[in-house]
C-alpha cells in the first residue's frame, strides 16, 4: 500500500487531515488500519513571512524542502493540507521527487460529484484572491464567488490570529456565518471550507450552504489512493 507523505504548514489543518487518514483508514482497509503516513513542516512562520512579502517561489522552495525530506522516508505520494500556498504548486511540481494530489482538485471534482453549480469561495485573503480555485472549478464548468474585501480581511485576521491557534470564538463563527449567508444571496448552493481549519467549527449543521470541507476531502482522496495502490499490488 502506498506509503502517504503530508506537507504540513499549518498545525491544527494538518493534525485534522492526518487524524482523518488514520481514523476513516479502517472503513476502507479493516479495524484499525490505515496507509504508512509521514509528516513534515516547517515553521509557520517561514510561510508567513514568505507569503506576506508576495515571495511564492520561498513557499515552493520549503515545500520542495519537506517533500525531499519525505521522498527520503519512503513516501509514495504528497499532499498539502494547507490551501493558501498551493499557489506555489506550479512552481513545486516540475521539481517535485513525488508526485502529489491538489486540494482544489479534489474539491471542484467532488462539487461535480453531489451537483452543485456555484460554489462561495472561503479561506484566507490570499487564497480567495488567488486562481487556486478559479481554475479548477472553471475547468469542470462551475462558478464561483468570492468574499468582498471587507469579508476577506475580516477572515484572514480571524484564521491568522485565532483559528491557526486553535482558538474558536462564536464571533468568529458568526462572522464565517454572515458570509457564507451572504453568499447563499448571491446563488451559491455550496461553501467550499477553503481554509483547513474551517472544517474543525463550521460544518452542514450551522453552515447556511452545505460545505466542501476540503480537509477531510484530501485525506479521504489519499486514502483512496494509497487503497488502490495496495489492491493494485496484489
Amino acid at each position: 500500500m502506498s506509503h502517504i507523505g503530508i506537507v504540513a504548514c499549518s498545525a491544527e489543518g494538518a493534525a485534522l487531515c492526518y487524524r482523518t487518514i488514520c481514523v476513516e483508514g479502517a472503513q476502507l482497509l479493516g479495524p484499525h488500519a490505515h496507509p504508512e503516513v509521514s509528516m513534515h513542516t516547517h515553521s509557520l512562520a517561514d510561510y508567513v513571512g514568505c507569503i506576506e512579502r508576495g515571495d511564492w517561489q520561498g513557499v515552493g522552495e520549503l515545500m520542495l524542502s519537506s517533500a525531499d525530506k519525505l521522498a527520503r522516508t519512503g513516501a509514495d505520494f504528497l499532499i498539502c493540507p494547507d490551501n493558501t500556498i498551493h499557489q506555489a504548486l506550479a512552481y513545486v511540481e516540475p521539481r517535485s521527487p513525488l508526485p502529489w494530489l491538489h486540494i482544489a482538485e479534489v474539491v471542484a471534482a467532488h462539487a461535480v460529484e453531489r451537483g452543485f453549480h456555484c460554489l462561495g469561495l472561503t479561506g484566507t485573503r490570499w487564497l480567495v484572491e488567488s486562481e487556486v480555485y478559479p481554475e479548477q472549478l472553471m475547468a469542470r464548468g462551475l462558478q464561483y464567488v468570492r468574499p468582498n474585501p471587507a469579508e476577506r480581511e475580516e477572515i484572514n485576521r480571524i484564521i491568522m490570529e485565532e483559528w491557526v491557534y486553535g482558538v474558536f470564538r462564536p464571533e468568529g463563527v458568526a462572522c464565517f456565518q454572515r458570509v457564507v449567508a451572504r453568499m447563499k444571496d448571491e446563488g451559491c448552493d455550496a461553501v467550499v471550507l477553503g481554509c483547513t481549519e474551517i472544517p474543525l467549527i463550521m460544518n452542514d449543521s450551522n453552515s447556511p450552504l452545505p460545505t466542501l470541507d476540503s480537509t477531510r476531502l484530501l485525506a479521504r482522496a489519499a486514502l483512496r489512493r494509497a487503497a488502490a495502490s495496495g489492491h493494485g499490488r496484489r
